[in-house]
C-alpha cells in the first residue's frame, strides 16, 4: 500500500506511521513538488512495484473486500471501475445536491454524447496500460480521470465495470466547496471538449446551452427552499464554468 502525500497539512502522515507496525509494506511516498491528484497519482505508480494498480483518495473510504475484488478483476481485464455507495458519508441534504455517478455501471458522458468513463478513487489498471498512456494528465486538476479513461480506450483497452469493488464516495460538505466543485468541473468539461473534438467527440450546439441557462432561471423561485439552494447552485457553477472555461479555451462549449 502506497500512500502519496501532495501536500497535506493535516495529520495524515502522523496517521500512516501509526500503521507502520501492523502493516510492513505500507510506504508513505512525498508528492508534493506539484499539487493535484493526476502529480501524486503518478507519483505514486512510480514507487509501486506491482503490475496491477488499484487508486482510491483520501476522503472517500473503500469497503471490505476492495483490495481482492480490484485484485481478481484485474486477472482478467486491463482496466476496470468499482461501484460508488454514497450513503455512508453523507448527510441526506448533500445527497440531494447531485445524483452519485457510478452506482450501477460505468459513468456515462452525455454533453456531448462521447465514452464512458469512472471516477479516480474507484479505478484499477494493468501497469502495461498506465504507463502506454503515460499515466494521468497533470495539467487538468479536477477531470484527469475522465481523460485517462478516454485515453485509455482511444488506445484500445475496454472499460470493465465490477460492481463488487466498492467505495465509500463522499460529496463535498459546504456550499463553498460544492460551488468551487462544480465551476472547476464546468471548466475541465470545456478543456475536455477542446482536446477531444478532433477523436470524434460530437460539436455541441448554442442552442442546447441556451435552452439550459433558460431552465436554470425557470427555477429561480425553487431558491425559497432551502432543500433545493445546493442543488441549483451545483448547476449553476457548472455552467457558469462552462462559460468561463470557453473563454478561456477559446472555443464555444456553453
Amino acid at each position: 500500500m502506497i500512500v502519496s502525500d501532495n501536500g497535506s497539512t493535516d495529520e495524515s502522515r502522523l496517521i500512516v506511521e501509526k500503521y507502520r507496525q501492523r502493516m510492513p509494506n505500507l510506504r508513505l511516498i512525498d508528492a508534493s513538488d506539484r499539487r493535484g491528484s493526476a502529480y501524486a497519482r503518478n507519483v505514486g505508480v512510480r514507487a509501486a512495484c506491482g503490475d496491477k494498480l488499484a487508486f482510491c483518495d483520501a476522503d472517500d473510504e473503500v469497503a471490505p473486500g476492495w483490495v481482492a475484488a480490484m485484485g481478481e478483476a484485474l486477472t482478467g481485464h486491463d482496466f476496470v471501475a468499482g461501484r460508488l455507495d454514497p450513503y455512508k458519508l453523507n448527510e441526506s441534504w448533500v445527497l440531494k445536491t447531485r445524483r452519485c455517478p457510478q452506482q450501477d455501471g460505468l459513468q456515462v458522458y452525455n454533453y456531448p454524447p462521447y465514452l464512458p468513463h469512472a471516477a479516480g478513487c474507484n479505478l484499477g489498471v494493468k501497469r502495461t496500460l498506465h504507463e502506454t498512456v503515460d499515466g494521468f494528465e497533470e495539467s487538468l486538476f479536477i477531470l484527469n480521470d475522465t481523460d485517462y479513461c478516454w485515453r485509455a480506450q482511444l488506445a484500445g483497452a475496454t472499460l470493465t465495470s465490477i460492481p463488487h469493488a466498492v467505495v465509500h464516495y463522499r460529496f463535498r460538505h459546504s456550499i463553498w466547496d460544492i460551488y468551487w466543485q462544480a465551476l472547476g468541473y464546468g471548466m475541465d468539461n470545456v478543456l475536455l471538449y477542446k482536446k477531444y473534438r478532433p477523436y470524434g467527440m460530437p460539436e455541441l450546439s448554442w442552442s442546447i446551452g441556451a435552452r439550459k441557462w433558460l431552465s436554470l432561471l425557470r427555477n429561480l423561485h425553487r431558491l425559497r427552499h432551502r432543500k433545493y439552494q445546493a442543488a441549483w447552485l451545483w448547476k449553476f457553477a457548472w455552467h457558469l464554468g462552462r462559460v468561463l472555461g470557453s473563454i478561456k479555451y477559446r472555443i464555444p462549449a456553453i
